[in-house]
């Protein structure tokens, strides 16, 4: 049991050494750059008429930044709350699938993993997978998550206070910066055609079905596109390899 023990937490064979101070630098590079966001979800979070503590609370308990800018866009726009979670919880449910890959990689002790669980994000998943290195990975994963998760807090806090005191951000252009931020956190997510496309045809999708149905809906309606596209995609390489066969 002991030899298994140590055999899971040795690093891949053929990776080289990075220095210690450089993951920390790149993990705090990322943690600071996204945690500033924060203020601009504390800022539409006010606005769409939640209160300092609900706002607050998002920030401390669900800590993942689209599905927290997806809900209380929804809600900004009047749609219905169960709705708008919903919305919010699809979104999130990526992260499950980054802690089947981290749970691996990192090999935290049990005890561990359930507070690591809440810190499985986009971001600590970037920069663990990147690591060449077990231990770089729970360098990058630890510094990404603490630094992120005590910034985002903190700019939230800070964002809703503000939208209290300049009262309706609407009148300040700043109804804008959750959907700016939003599309700032997507955009580098989408690196393959599959996954432009995917995004492409939900916007066409989202966009034209606003004014129809209730806010919130088109969110989750748009989320067909992602079967759809790979549906297309699948099929397409199915004729190719059928043209070369012939």
């Amino acid at each position: 049991m002991e030899a298994t023990d140590r055999s899971r937490t040795k690093d891949p064979p053929g990776h080289s050494e990075k220095p210690d101070a450089a993951v920390v630098r790149d993990a705090l590079g990322v943690g600071v750059a996204v945690g500033l966001s924060g203020f601009a979800f504390g800022v539409t979070s006010a606005g769409s008429g939640l209160t300092l503590l609900q706002t607050c609370a998002l920030s401390l308990f669900v800590f993942t930044g689209a599905s927290q800018f997806a809900l209380v866009g929804a809600l900004a726009g009047g749609g219905n709350p169960f709705t708008a979670a919903a919305g919010a919880f699809f979104l999130g449910v990526r992260n499950a699938f980054y802690g089947l890959r981290l749970s691996q990689l990192l090999a935290l002790p049990r005890a561990v993993r359930p507070f690591a669980a809440h810190w499985v994000i986009d971001e600590t998943a970037a920069v663990s997978l990147a690591q060449p290195t077990r231990r770089g990975a729970r360098i990058g994963f630890t510094v990404t998550g603490l630094s992120l998760y005590a910034l985002w807090n903190l700019t939230t806090l800070l964002g809703a206070l503000g939208a209290e005191a300049i009262g309706d951000t609407g009148t300040w252009g700043l109804d804008a910066a959750g959907p700016a931020v939003f599309l700032a956190l997507l955009a580098p997510m989408l690196r393959t055609s599959t996954e432009r496309a995917a995004a492409g045809v939900a916007v066409l999708v989202g966009l034209g079905l606003l004014p129809v149905l209730p806010a919130g809906v088109p969110v989750l309606v748009a989320a067909l596109a992602v079967p759809v596209v790979l549906y297309v995609e699948g099929r397409h390489a199915r004729n190719d390899a059928r043209r070369e066969i012939r």
